[in-house]
């Protein structure tokens, strides 16, 4: 199933605002990217269930110390994914997409963790296991990555959510490395959005049930409607904040705009989780600029 096409609309509308508004604004997404960073390292690692709060992230990332004793693998887990996304951010419109800088990104994200396993797809004897799924033996891995890759490259005539979705459901699925898999997927998906000139998402922790309920779906019955949907909506909310910055909106909680217009606050929540209204997620809270609904 693919997107639908009222979606595919208001995608492009939205991308449209979005160029248009960046032009001599790259300082300002520089710090929306900067603020954004501990949350999108939180949510990638505690979908691992990384143990570190978005308040430990935050302090760690700033070099600052945090209140009780962590392990060490975790610290690097939050430090190594914050410079992997950096990296991915400056970088994604130069390279070609290959296995070569899929590897380059895991040694990077994977250092001072496990140096063993750090870059390399799963040798000969390593196996893994997510759930129930089995993931594919050692010997395949090289040419099923680069299967996937050219899958992904030639396809001209997908909407570009629907081969991004698939291609991350068919890299999970084959499960490459010893270790940090998820967390992997999710920065190539943003390295292919960033390539198509659009911004960072975040897949949410809270989101997690719905997350792995699509790679069921996917496993199952070969559908990926579930992830299109997931990654729909992120980078329709990742818009949303963006143009609501870019155009000086006043940002205000979605509670505090409920409240100041008589709204029900739960009704435009459920809006807000849909996307049918400008609202946006900061550090949980959802948020939007102050005169856009009815204005």
């Amino acid at each position: 199933m693919a997107t639908n096409n009222t979606t595919k609309e208001y995608i492009k509308v939205l991308k449209t605002a979005y160029d248009k508004l960046s032009k001599g604004k790259g300082s300002l997404l520089k710090l929306i990217n900067e603020s954004e960073l501990s949350e999108s390292v939180f949510n990638s690692n505690a979908i691992e269930n990384s143990t570190l709060t978005l308040k430990e992230t935050e302090r760690i990332l700033m070099e600052m110390a945090i209140s009780r004793n962590v392990s060490v693998r975790e610290v690097f887990e939050a430090k190594n994914l914050a410079r992997v996304m950096e990296y991915i951010r400056t970088k994604s419109v130069e390279p070609d997409f290959s296995a070569e800088l899929i590897l380059l990104l895991h040694k990077m994200l994977m250092g001072n963790i496990n140096d063993s396993i750090a870059g390399r797809f799963r040798k000969k004897g390593e196996y893994v296991r997510v759930g129930t799924h089995i993931a594919p033996a050692p010997e395949h891995l090289e040419r099923m990555i680069e299967e996937i890759i050219l899958a992904y490259s030639a396809d001209q005539s997908s909407y570009f959510i629907d081969k991004v979705a698939r291609f991350h459901l068919d890299f999970e699925t084959i499960h490459p490395f010893n270790d940090g898999n998820g967390r992997m997927g999710r920065l190539i998906i943003n390295y292919q959005f960033g390539r198509l000139g659009f911004p960072d998402i975040i897949i949410r922790d809270k989101e997690k049930p719905t997350y792995y309920k699509s790679f069921g779906e996917y496993k199952d019955l070969k559908k990926t409607r579930m992830m299109e949907k997931i990654l729909s909506l992120a980078l329709t909310e990742s818009l949303h904040k963006r143009i609501a910055y870019l155009q000086g909106d006043e940002i205000i909680t979605l509670a505090d705009y409920a409240k100041a217009n008589k709204k029900s606050v739960n009704t435009l929540l459920n809006a807000a989780r849909r996307q049918t209204i400008p609202a946006f997620r900061e550090k949980g809270v959802w948020k939007i600029g102050k005169f856009k609904i009815g204005s």
